[in-house]
């Protein structure tokens, strides 16, 4: 976008506290792409798009509209000077948040609609059928009819990949509290807890 590189993510359900160490690196593959390693042993000067990292998010548990995370909250000591900063910008795209923000864009406007209509009726419904749903409801209200009547099966995947993630990571993390419930309840110790838990992470060898 013109002399900015943007680098945007979309996070469905939460934020991740190390997004800044992650924008971090996504930014240094992409300087590598865009620069040609042999001129940065060259004395002139390498001009480089400045990069921008924004984080829409729009999961379900409360969030603020606005909030900044930073690379230097994740430095192990702190120092008066600081010799590198990174800051990724989140916004809470859900609707009735940065109402302002989304009527100055009618396609994040159009998209926390389509959020929206997904999250009507996910409870009641199974998740490709909500997102099919969603897709033939947002273009009958002549909302992104353009993109969804192109992409609709790459959304209706991208969507339902992104959900299913979400759960399996959600079902990974209650068995593991119920298998840590369970050791201690066998009068296992700590450590031996962090050792049996180790070993089930370690791949098998042959």
């Amino acid at each position: 976008m013109e002399d900015r590189l943007i680098v945007l993510i979309e996070h469905q359900s939460s934020i991740n506290n190390n997004m800044p160490l992650r924008m971090l690196r996504y930014l240094s593959a992409e300087y590598d792409m865009i620069v040609d390693r042999k001129n940065l042993y060259k004395q002139k000067r390498i001009m480089i798009p400045a990069p921008e990292f924004i984080v829409l998010y729009n999961g379900n548990k409360k969030f603020p509209d606005y909030k900044e995370l930073k690379l230097s909250d994740s430095f192990k000591s702190k120092t008066p000077d600081l010799y590198l900063e990174l800051m990724v910008r989140i916004y809470n795209i859900n609707k009735g948040h940065n109402v302002d923000m989304a009527g100055r864009s009618p396609i994040l406007s159009g998209y926390e609609e389509f959020i929206a209509e997904i999250k009507k009726n996910l409870k009641s419904m199974d998740l490709r059928e909500v997102i099919k749903l969603a897709v033939k409801t947002c273009i009958s209200k002549n909302i992104l009819v353009s993109f969804l009547e192109r992409h609709s099966s790459e959304v209706e995947n991208m969507i339902f990949g992104e959900w299913n993630m979400d759960d399996a990571i959600a079902v990974a993390r209650e068995e593991e509290r119920e298998e840590i419930l369970d050791l201690i309840e066998k009068g296992y110790t700590v450590a031996a807890i962090k050792k049996h838990l180790l070993k089930q992470t370690r791949p098998a060898t042959a």
